[in-house]
């Protein structure tokens, strides 16, 4: 497996596996499929976007958006992680978030924050293993189907922002 940057070439797939994500409710709040068309408003010179390639299959991807509108803001990004269903649990969002974090980092960004399910231990295990904490929980932050989630906040320092 190797991971990348990715291109607007890859919306497609990166559509599927995320969309795969939206279906099994376990870690996204969206419900509407997503399109290659929608997937390609991503690349938006700024926020890196990867992917994880097997065998010259994307498999996986992390991306990063927008925050806040706020200036203030400008260097704190939101991330996510989404692996295809057919290989989870072989380290693809492993790979996927760190090179992201090196990506993130040469974009200039500071700080990558993200809300994850409680019970998503996948991820909240990848995102202890690669250095961002919890920093609390939003409890009932939002309905998915009519029932009220919670939300494990995490964020990881970047670059010069470690500096204390």
């Amino acid at each position: 497996m190797r991971a990348r940057l990715a291109t607007p070439a890859d919306a497609a797939e990166i559509a599927r596996i995320y969309t795969q994500g939206i279906e099994d409710r376990i870690a996204t709040f969206e419900t509407r499929p997503r399109s290659a068309e929608d997937v390609r408003g991503w690349f938006d010179g700024v926020h890196p976007v990867v992917v994880v390639e097997d065998a010259g299959r994307i498999v996986g991807f992390a991306s990063t958006s927008s925050y806040r509108p706020r200036e203030c803001y400008a260097r704190v990004a939101e991330f996510s992680i989404y692996v295809a269903r057919e290989a989870r649990g072989r380290g693809v969002g492993r790979l996927a978030l760190g090179e992201l974090l090196a990506a993130a980092e040469r974009a200039g960004l500071a700080k990558l924050v993200s809300r994850i399910f409680p019970e998503n231990d996948a991820s909240r295990a990848v995102c202890r293993a690669l250095g961002f904490r919890e920093v609390g929980v939003y409890a009932k932050h939002g309905q998915l189907d009519g029932v009220w989630k919670d939300c494990v906040i995490v964020e990881r320092l970047l670059g010069d922002a470690t500096d204390r």
